[in-house]
């Protein structure tokens, strides 16, 4: 198992990307992830305080109500272009192996500061070399995945706000006003909450 880092989360031509990096390794994994996950990756990274919690802060509340720690995640395997990841969870000192998306993986071990790990074999697949201000990882848009086309170069951590405000731009030029005039509302809500 490899030990790595959220090294970047940026949003390409494709998706969200996160990219999984390890200190003494020269590739980098990256894992093509929803919007609502690349969020909840973002506030944690950022340190965005939600007056509210969200999904992935509630599970992390409930496991420390049952008193369950998250011990590490590992993105274990890639079949058919998608990964899957486990957290390894431990209650009453035993070791227990939960299946998850990667993406989810990575919103609880941020939560948690728990490790992340890459097994060896799925870096090997699915590991790229990226140079600063290289052309994007290639990447496939079928989700959580690692291999396929390439676009534009990465881009620096977007906070939820720059999410948001990119979502609005691109509802309107599509000229999707109602998803434009819902988007601008979350914008406000979060700007009056000071986020």
């Amino acid at each position: 198992m490899i030990p790595v880092k959220v090294d970047q989360l940026f949003l390409s031509n494709m998706g969200f990307v996160v990219l999984l990096k390890g200190a003494k390794d020269t590739r980098s994994l990256p894992i093509f992830i929803g919007a609502a996950e690349a969020q909840a990756i973002a506030i944690q990274i950022n340190k965005v305080d939600m007056p509210r919690p969200l999904t992935h802060d509630l599970l992390k509340n409930v496991l420390d109500f049952l008193e369950c720690r998250l011990m590490k995640i590992e993105v274990c395997d890639l079949k058919n272009d998608t990964f899957y990841a486990r957290l390894i969870l431990e209650k009453d000192g035993e070791h227990v192996p939960v299946d998850s998306r990667p993406s989810d993986a990575i919103a609880l071990a941020l939560r948690f500061q728990a490790p992340i790990y890459v097994e060896d074999t799925v870096m090997e697949k699915a590991g790229r070399v990226i140079e600063q201000g290289a052309a994007e990882p290639e990447a496939s848009a079928g989700g959580e995945t690692g291999t396929g086309k390439s676009g534009p170069a990465p881009r620096k951590t977007l906070t939820p706000l720059e999410v948001l405000q990119q979502k609005l731009a691109r509802a309107v030029k599509e000229e999707r006003y109602e998803d434009a005039a819902a988007l601008r509302d979350q914008i406000k809500q979060m700007e009056q909450s000071g986020n």
